[in-house]
């Protein structure tokens, strides 16, 4: 399967992209995809605790299944005022 993947903020900043096309598992989560992108990019690793994720722009729990063809986004927290 391929999904692609959606990265923002600092995140797009670690990766150097923000997009990536990654294939993956038949039963892969969204979990699973972060952890493989902490193995790529393991900057990322300190973000794990606070990012939301998403697919297909409604956001979702990181044990949520993937299927073919859907757009995974990894979202950091928003500062500001």
């Amino acid at each position: 399967m391929r999904v692609t993947v959606r990265l923002f903020a600092r995140l797009r900043d670690i990766a150097g992209a923000a997009e990536l096309t990654r294939d993956v598992g038949s039963n892969a989560t969204i979990g699973s995809i972060w952890q493989e992108l902490v193995r790529e990019y393991p900057e990322l690793a300190q973000y794990q605790r606070s990012i939301s994720s998403a697919v297909n722009a409604d956001y979702a729990r990181m044990d949520h299944v993937v299927r073919d063809g859907d757009e995974v986004a990894f979202l950091p927290p928003v500062s500001g005022g």
